[in-house]
């Protein structure tokens, strides 16, 4: 039987700390925890060794190209827990670690302090201790100066005294040789800049932004709307692909097989000989019209995020220019996606060149990178192998660390946390699909819990081109603004597909899909008609605006109201001075509720404090808190949502 053996030497070596049960930790380390620029990210961790000597520890930490390491201290909590903190001001990827050693210098006081308290001689243990000045190096001026006068005073005078004076024992701390330092793996992280846990998205297709009946619009009417857009307080604009659109099978008006002389097609189908991935659509303008909206979205306080899809119409350039990146039938035809989607081919990334097709996507994200765009979300994950997004994600991040990736898949879960992992800073949710007051609740808790919450940052989109949830088919604006308002207070980031605001809610029978889709044909709407809801959405927004609890997703915690169609929630800012109640009807039924708030409490003055009062957040209306709860009516009818500031 085999066995490693280990020598007398070899097991002396070794290290004399343990240091473990580490937070915040993804997979041990395998993936990079994710944080925002100007966070503070602490971290935990047990540390300990074996006998009785005063440990030292601390959290380095830098970017991951820098080369010199930053040192926080870490503070001993009882029971050889010990956390630090650091805060990256910057977007990037960093690595962190945890130091450990033993202080000679603390373990000789503590000694000396022990033995003087039950009176024994320390003449001897005052002379090791002077020898340990005199081992220290590398410090600080204002720590030598400290050393050498300590030293100093008890050579002349011969009083311990001086060796134990508090301020000795912290410049030793950072002067003293290491001889026993151990030094945990380094783990990573990735800090993204807060637009990746905060925003409002609106997603639109370009070409129905014409006013014009039948005409084709361009990216010179969706300048045009982008005041409309900023008005309702909404800071991302999401373009569906602006492509060239592909002919061949090209699908007619609502994913019909064959299309007719006129449609558009699919705007996912991307490619024709006008170009493929780094082109635009002809009839939605030129590249300078591209730019000249760059400039509108950013004057108006919004970035723009485009859908970026790694698949092909099978008129893309790239069939011709590069035909060993996909796969082809016996007859010499390529193959194409599986039935639905006869209009897309999908490239082989495990091609004989799938470097060279690796490289060609990455390139076309870059173009529009260079033309302003610094948010993409990624459609189509399924085609390409975790690998790929793996690799993608890492060299735009280290080439551009404010870009944003927005994983926009509905997938299984553990592949949605698992894109997650590999560095998307956003991701779809099963939001449109939780709508009892349980099912809210459960997936919230799963999705806020450690680990998710420190790699997993949903955006909840209430509708997309593909999705129409059932809840909203009826057209009522009751479920409408519920459910936008459920969204807009969940979570930091959320969405809206264009047309929600005008309660657009016609169906394919049975199906959770638009009639008359926009993804095969063009529209036009009225964006201004009758019964829209644009100013309840702008009053949401301006809200989350003003309050930074609203901003951020993981400090939630759910409140025991005992009406099972009505939601309650709190959710707290980093600065706990800032707390927000929400109170979110789930049914069209008109009811009065009691809301328990006895054991939330808030910042007040550096304190936490129980809440005495909710300030209505539309009316500015105040009520007191009495006998540890409050007496609420809702009228969805009216508006389904009653938002609150907490008051101690």
């Amino acid at each position: 039987m085999n066995k490693t053996i280990q020598t007398v030497e070899s097991a002396a070596a070794g290290s004399a700390f343990l240091i473990e049960d580490i937070y915040p930790l993804i997979d041990g380390g395998r993936f990079a925890v994710k944080r925002i620029a100007g966070e503070r990210v602490e971290v935990w961790a047990d540390i300990y060794r074996d006998g009785d000597g005063v440990i030292g520890a601390a959290l380095i930490w830098h970017g991951e190209q820098d080369r010199e390491w930053r040192s926080e201290p870490m503070i001993h909590h009882g029971n050889d827990r010990w956390s630090g903190a650091f805060t990256p001001v910057d977007p990037g990827q960093y690595v962190y670690a945890i130091e450990a050693w033993t202080d000679e210098f603390a373990t000789w006081s503590r000694g000396v302090a022990r033995k003087r308290r039950a009176g024994a001689d320390v003449s001897l243990d005052a002379i090791e201790g002077a020898g340990l000045l005199t081992k220290a190096h590398g410090a600080r001026q204002d720590a030598t100066t400290v050393i050498m006068k300590q030293c100093e005073d008890y050579l002349q005078t011969g009083d311990i005294g001086s060796l134990l004076a508090a301020d000795l024992g912290a410049a030793m701390a950072d002067s003293q040789s290491r001889p026993d330092l151990t030094r945990s793996q380094n783990f990573p992280l990735v800090v993204d800049r807060d637009k990746a846990r905060f925003g409002a998205w609106y997603q639109m297709m370009p070409r129905s932004q014409s006013q014009i009946p039948g005409r084709h619009g361009t990216l010179r009417d969706c300048i045009a709307r982008v005041p409309d857009i900023a008005a309702m307080g909404f800071d991302v604009l999401y373009f569906t692909p602006i492509h060239p659109i592909g002919h061949t099978r090209r699908k007619g008006r609502n994913n019909a097989p064959v299309a007719t002389e006129g449609d558009p097609g699919s705007p996912y189908a991307i490619g024709t000989a006008a170009g493929g991935h780094d082109a635009l659509h002809p009839e939605l303008g030129t590249i300078e019209d591209f730019r000249a909206l760059v400039a509108t979205c950013l004057e108006y306080g919004l970035e723009l995020a485009l859908d970026f899809a790694v698949q092909c119409s099978p008129d893309h350039p790239w069939l011709t220019q590069h035909p060993e990146w996909f796969k082809w039938r016996p007859d010499r035809s390529v193959r194409t996606a599986e039935s639905p989607y006869p209009d897309i081919v999908n490239p082989d990334f495990s091609s004989v060149d799938r470097a060279g097709l690796w490289n060609a996507f990455r390139d076309a994200m870059l173009f529009w990178i260079d033309q302003g765009v610094t948010i993409f979300a990624i459609d189509n994950h399924d085609t390409a192998p975790l690998a790929f997004w793996d690799w993608l994600i890492a060299d735009i991040r280290r080439r551009h660390p404010g870009v944003i990736l927005f994983s926009k898949t509905f997938a299984k879960p553990k592949l949605m946390k698992g894109l997650a992992k590999l560095g998307f800073a956003q991701s779809f949710s099963y939001f449109p699909w939780r709508t009892e007051k349980w099912e809210l609740e459960q997936y919230f808790c799963e999705l806020t819990r450690y680990p998710e919450r420190d790699f997993y940052r949903p955006n909840l989109f209430v509708s997309t081109p593909d999705l129409l949830p059932y809840h909203l088919q009826g057209g009522e604006p009751w479920a409408f603004k519920s459910r936008v308002a459920l969204a807009a207070t969940l979570s930091g980031s959320y969405g809206i597909y264009s047309g929600y605001e005008l309660l657009e809610h016609d169906a394919i029978p049975g199906r959770e899909e638009y009639l008359d889709s926009e993804k095969y044909q063009i529209k036009q709407r009225d964006w201004d008609r009758p019964d829209n809801i644009k100013a309840y959405i702008a009053a949401l927004n301006r809200i989350r605006n003003d309050h930074a609890a609203l901003q951020q997703t993981q400090n939630l915690r759910f409140l025991g109201i005992e009406d099972g169609e009505t939601i309650a929630f709190a959710k707290e800012a980093a600065d706990p001075s800032d707390t927000v109640v929400a109170v979110i009807a789930l049914t069209r039924r008109e009811r009065e509720f009691w809301l328990p708030l006895g054991d939330l409490t808030i910042d007040g003055g550096g304190a936490r404090r129980h809440v005495t009062a909710l300030e209505n957040l539309i009316t500015g209306e105040q009520s007191r808190i009495e006998w540890g709860g409050i007496k609420l009516r809702i009228d969805p009818d009216r508006d389904p949502a009653l938002l609150f500031r907490c008051l101690a």
